[in-house]
């Protein structure tokens, strides 16, 4: 089975381990909560767990499909959560999901194609029991912080990948490859942009649902979580519109230098334009030009043309087209 713990808590503090057979009959107090931890269920374990906690069977087929985004929704006496876990590899986020039934003084949680365990996360929990004694409420909060924790690796990494390429834009110019992952971290910080505000909603809603097993000390801490997710939405933002001014910076020195060469180009064909008048001028082999049967005239329209050549190059160089 997928299942990674089974804990009955009291008091903030481990009591026993739950077993999910059939010989558990041993209820849980009113005053303990269990917290039961899954990862990549089959339809056949969530199945039985239904029928051995009553889970709503809405809650469950919400639970077996793949949601493309956060949401909350209300089954009765029951509370199903859907968050969205992101990760980095490479220039593409990936993402996974984490759900979580809770109800009366229960709470399961379900991770699914997610890179972070949550074994740490329990440590952490217990090594507190004053928060933890707050009960399912409190898990669920930490649980969506743990979450949305997780995305401030993300941006910091796609941020200094970004600085990089802002260091070679004004260094250099952008290769194809550069501009192509530009637009690849473009679209991915989009789509991760589209996930977090149903996130900051997941919050809201969880932070004024009137429930009698959420604590209500313990709501205004999503709240904490809405905020964490607004400030990294910024940081979206904000990564965005770098990415954008990297790619115009780059568009703008390759403009630049594209103005050079041909100015440059320019010059050098004014400088060839001499000689090539002269010689077309020269090559109409009438009889009556001038100096033609001069002993040195070829050597003074030789001259004459290095000399303009000569002032043509200087005044070029003089205006830095050259």
């Amino acid at each position: 089975m997928t299942i990674l713990a089974a804990t009955v808590y009291a008091e903030g503090r481990r009591v026993r381990t739950l077993a999910l057979d059939a010989a558990e009959h041993r209820p849980v107090q009113q005053h303990q909560f269990v917290w039961i931890g899954l990862v990549d269920p089959e339809e056949a374990e969530l199945r039985m767990l239904q029928t051995r906690f009553g889970l709503h069977p809405l809650a469950v087929d919400d639970a077996l499909e793949e949601h493309a985004m956060p949401k909350v929704g209300v089954y009765g006496d029951q509370i199903f959560v859907v968050a969205r876990t992101a990760w980095l590899e490479g220039d593409k986020i990936c993402y996974g999901e984490t759900c979580a039934f809770l109800w009366e003084n229960h709470i399961i949680t379900i991770r699914s194609g997610s890179m972070r365990g949550h074994t740490q996360l329990r440590r952490n929990l217990e090594e507190a029991p004053a928060l933890l004694s707050h009960g399912v409420a409190y898990v669920l909060y930490a649980m969506l912080d743990f979450i949305v924790d997780g995305y401030q690796p993300l941006i910091e990494d796609i941020e200094e990948e970004v600085l990089a390429m802002e260091r070679r834009a004004l260094d250099a110019f952008l290769g194809r490859e550069d501009v192509t992952r530009l637009f690849n971290l473009r679209q991915e910080l989009m789509r991760f942009r589209r996930v977090l505000g149903p996130m900051e909603e997941v919050s809201a809603r969880l932070e004024h649902l009137n429930m009698p097993f959420l604590d209500a000390n313990v709501r205004p801490y999503f709240r904490d979580v809405g905020d964490h997710v607004r400030r990294v939405a910024s940081a979206t933002e904000g990564l965005r519109d770098v990415l954008s001014s990297v790619f115009e910076v780059s568009n703008l020195f390759e403009q630049q230098r594209q103005g050079e060469i041909t100015r440059q180009l320019a010059a050098w064909a004014a400088i060839l334009a001499v000689p090539t008048a002269v010689a077309g001028i020269y090559g109409m082999n009438f009889q009556d030009m001038p100096e033609l049967h001069w002993r040195y005239g070829y050597f003074a329209v030789l001259a004459g043309v290095a000399l303009i050549c000569g002032l043509l190059f200087w005044q070029f160089k003089r205006i830095k087209w050259l």
